[in-house]
């Protein structure tokens, strides 16, 4: 039965203690059973509790004067500026079931993605939590974790199926502005949406280039028109193809200091931990119903989290540890762009755009390195360091990071060398896989700006071994594996010319990945000063990674799974189609893969029956599990899906 409450909590009033962590009101919208009321083993059934934080911030705190234009924000007669962030909540609706931690997943353009990844369940189910179905094989249930999700993104509007946060405008303040555009079609004239409102269009530019490194352009048919304060519309000149580049630059007004989600993240967490009135939902008897607590994000979200710990938001304002465990996915060596004035964190500056964007900047890995460009000397640990706050991090990615977002920088220095990651930190590449794919995918065709056929491999079977693993080691202290990621000292990580070999039908390789470049930021656009050396993954002799985390359908192969996908004629064919990665399958026989000089065994020659490959999978699952990248449950449904054909994802 659904229960509305009304009446709004002023914590500030009632319960002062709970002041200390800038949560002045929780307000409960509603408390509602999830999932239909389905149960999951001996947790049992979940509660959805909505609900919206409001939170009000100290410019003067050191911990808060890292947020910028927070100073400029207009405040509330106790000085504090004062914002609101939409709260979600999936916790076991008897709480002594719980596991005592607390996930946060850092909502990605203000979805939830965890339930895709961990849970293999589909959209828009996954986002709402009202089916038993929305809660697929339910594993974070049947785990006990109570998950929370807080908007941040203060860029984007709170409505239904998009969690936000709503912070105060700036609306005296003006600056330059910059965006970039890949049309991927040949509408003209086509339109662009801006992040933020333009001031002018007598300010507004348009270039094009036919890549990133190309010179900028205007030639005489290039126009752009401002249709109303954020639209423009682009009429495209002769001689550019679908994937050509443009680049808009304009005078922009009304910010707002994004940097606030960073605080919303960490005050809400800390509320929930910590709070002991009944303002807490999470309050069992005396004491939250959580001890510890994860935070979790995919891609624009892991990188949010890699920002948060660098800016030293994981020290609470009582200078408590925000997150034990922090577990940034797919986010490579990137941050983001948005503790900046007129910042985009929806931007993702994928390849083949934009490598000097401020979302590629110094630092890029855990351990403190000198930059030989700015001189500084920092890391992402730097900071909680300082306050002893620093968290176990496991850090995932996909192998499409890997050529997409120079995560080489994770285990190099700044000159290519070697680097050693610190001891509470791990990495793993889950090898072969695009940046994120669904459960049910399997191969196909594509959109028309890819070349090859799409990769499907889901990588939800390592990511739920990863996650019980971070969880057992905050939890007991039981370390987790070893990291698993390619490296210069190993020989699994080198230059791009000659890492995949290049005679395979139908797997045309030319070395194409992003580059990692300092720039100067105080100019528009963006003056290159120099570029940090890249690698990628070195292949074996059917094109797939050598070193990372190789799923079932990878170890024991029946095609090759590749995270790089270049784009087709037509579409920029000079750089990577993004987020995807490509699959060739192997031929049946010997006979059909000499027929088309394909130096890959083939599955017969492989395989000397089904029973043999299924006994194959069989040996490797087992491998895994003892390995801990794998999880019983998850080598017996591989197992199963290898029996049926289906472990491939090849679509037979």
């Amino acid at each position: 039965m659904r229960r509305i409450i009304t009446g709004l909590i002023a914590i500030t009033c009632l319960w002062p203690t709970a002041s200390l962590a800038e949560i002045v009101r929780f307000d409960i919208l509603a408390r509602e059973p999830a999932f239909a009321g389905r149960s999951f083993g001996d947790v049992g059934t979940y509660e959805r509790i909505t609900a919206r934080a409001t939170f009000a911030l100290n410019p003067s705190d050191d911990r808060n004067a890292v947020i910028t234009d927070l100073a400029l924000a207009p405040r509330s007669s106790d000085g504090k500026v004062a914002a609101t962030a939409d709260v979600v909540i999936l916790r076991p609706t008897d709480p002594t079931h719980g596991n005592g931690t607390l996930l946060l997943e850092v909502p990605n353009r203000g979805r939830k993605l965890a339930p895709q990844l961990f849970d293999d369940a589909a959209q828009p189910g996954a986002n709402n939590a009202d089916k038993a179905e929305d809660a697929g094989i339910g594993f974070l249930h049947r785990q006990g974790f109570t998950m929370v999700w807080v908007g941040w993104q203060g860029d984007i509007p709170s409505k239904p199926g998009q969690m936000a946060m709503t912070a105060p405008v700036l609306k005296t303040v003006t600056g330059p502005a910059r965006e970039e555009v890949v049309f991927d079609n040949t509408t003209n004239p086509a339109r662009a949406t801006l992040t933020w409102p333009a001031t002018d269009a007598a300010d507004l530019k348009v270039s094009v280039r036919a890549a990133w490194a190309d010179a900028r352009q205007a030639p005489s048919g290039l126009l752009a028109k401002l249709v109303d304060p954020v639209t423009v519309e682009i009429t495209r000149p002769d001689g550019f193809d679908a994937g050509a580049l443009y680049e808009i630059t304009y005078t922009a007004r009304d910010p707002v200091p994004l940097g606030m989600g960073y605080a919303a993240v960490r005050d809400v967490v800390s509320f929930l931990r910590h709070d002991e009135t009944q303002a807490n939902p999470l309050l069992n008897g005396l004491h939250p119903s959580v001890s510890r607590a994860i935070g979790f994000g995919v891609s624009q979200s892991g990188r949010f989290l890699r920002d948060f710990l660098y800016l030293g938001f994981n020290e609470d304002l009582q200078g408590r540890t925000v997150f034990d465990g922090l577990m940034p996915h797919v986010a490579g060596t990137r941050r983001m762009a948005t503790n900046v004035r007129f910042g985009q964190p929806g931007r993702n500056p994928r390849h083949p755009q934009d490598p000097a964007w401020q979302a590629d900047l110094f630092p890029f890995t855990y351990a403190s390195l000198s930059d030989p460009y700015s001189g500084k000397t920092d890391g992402l640990l730097r900071r909680c360091a300082l306050s002893a706050t620093c968290p176990k991090v496991m850090q995932t990615d996909s192998e499409h990071e890997w050529w997409a977002s120079h995560a080489s920088l994770l285990v190099t220095d700044l000159a290519g060398n070697h680097l050693d990651l610190p001891d509470n930190v791990r990495a793993y590449m889950i090898s072969g896989t695009p940046h994120f794919a669904e459960a049910a995918d399997v191969m196909k065709k594509g959109l028309p700006a890819m070349s090859l056929p799409q990769n499907p491999m889901h990588a939800g079977m390592p990511m739920r071994a990863l996650l019980t693993d971070l969880n057992a080691w905050i939890s007991d202290g039981i370390k987790p594996p070893a990291s698993r990621v390619p490296m210069r000292a190993h020989g699994t990580l080198v230059p791009a010319q000659g890492a995949v070999p290049m005679d395979i039908p139908g797997l045309p390789y030319a070395g194409i990945h992003t580059l990692a470049a300092f720039s100067d930021q105080s100019v528009l656009p963006p003056k290159e000063i120099g570029r940090y050396p890249v690698f990628v993954p070195k292949a074996d002799n059917d094109g797939m990674a050598i070193a990372g985390i190789r799923q079932l359908a990878l170890a024991v192969p029946r095609a090759t799974y590749t995270a790089w996908n270049p784009r087709a004629q037509g579409f920029g064919p000079t750089a990577l189609y993004p987020l995807q990665g490509a699959v060739v399958p192997f031929a049946p026989t010997e006979a059909a893969r000499k027929e088309v000089h394909d130096p890959r065994l083939s599955i017969a020659e492989r395989y000397a029956d089904d029973g043999a490959y299924v006994a194959a999978v069989k040996r490797e699952a087992a491998r895994q599990v003892a390995e801990r990248t794998l999880l019983p449950e998850d080598a017996e449904r591989a197992v199963e899906a290898a029996k049926q054909g289906k472990l491939a994802k090849l679509g037979q």
